[in-house]
């Protein structure tokens, strides 16, 4: 999860080609604003293309697929590729990052959408983990054995399980919590839940 928010919708485009940046910014925004608005399933290339302000062939010379467009979409909102991010230095600094991550409602809108897709577009998921290895994953968990390492954790605590408890009570809180929640509520949030099973700052 990142802290980065995605940009808003751009302004309307003047007549003529974009530059080839211009061209991918505006085609990864117009992708996430429409994935926003309307669901995987219910966007498509040629809205993404006339959001953006190009052609349907600017796109596929990009993209392969609508699935490729939005992964690639949801890898640069979420800065998936930012070499600079080796992980969370504690379970401090990782609620902080949630924290602040869902703390804003745009985000919050996209991770339903994401989430809701799972029935009815399941390759957007799929797709997705595949491509991103479960680098996330992995390092929440490099944090939470950690935690247990430094005794901030029972030593005989299970961390798969503790992680796939957080990963449940980040959905708890999209579904159940007010869009507009501040970032130190939510991570009073996670931190009550993590005392539940031995979590000692």
């Amino acid at each position: 999860m990142s802290t980065a928010t995605p940009p808003s919708s751009p302004a309307p485009r003047p007549a003529g080609r974009p530059r080839s940046q211009e061209a991918d910014t505006a085609i990864l925004t117009a992708a996430l604003d429409l994935l926003i608005e309307h669901g995987a399933v219910q966007t498509s290339i040629e809205q993404v293309a006339r959001r953006a302000g190009v052609t349907r062939a600017t796109v596929y010379r990009r993209f392969a697929d609508k699935t490729a467009l939005l992964v690639r979409a949801l890898e640069w909102a979420n800065h998936d590729d930012d070499p600079g991010f080796t992980g969370w230095p504690d379970v401090e600094h990782m609620f902080d990052d949630w924290a602040a991550h869902l703390a804003v409602p745009r985000n919050r809108r996209l991770l339903r959408r994401v989430n809701g897709s799972v029935d009815d577009y399941p390759e957007l998921i799929t797709t997705y983990r595949h491509v991103n290895g479960g680098r996330r994953e992995k390092v929440v968990r490099e944090t939470l054995c950690r935690a247990r390492e430094h005794g901030q954790l029972p030593p005989d605590v299970d961390v798969d399980v503790v992680q796939e408890m957080l990963s449940g009570a980040v959905l708890g809180h999209l579904n159940g919590h007010p869009d507009d929640e501040d970032a130190e509520r939510i991570k009073a949030y996670f931190l009550a839940l993590l005392k539940q099973v031995g979590y000692r700052p």
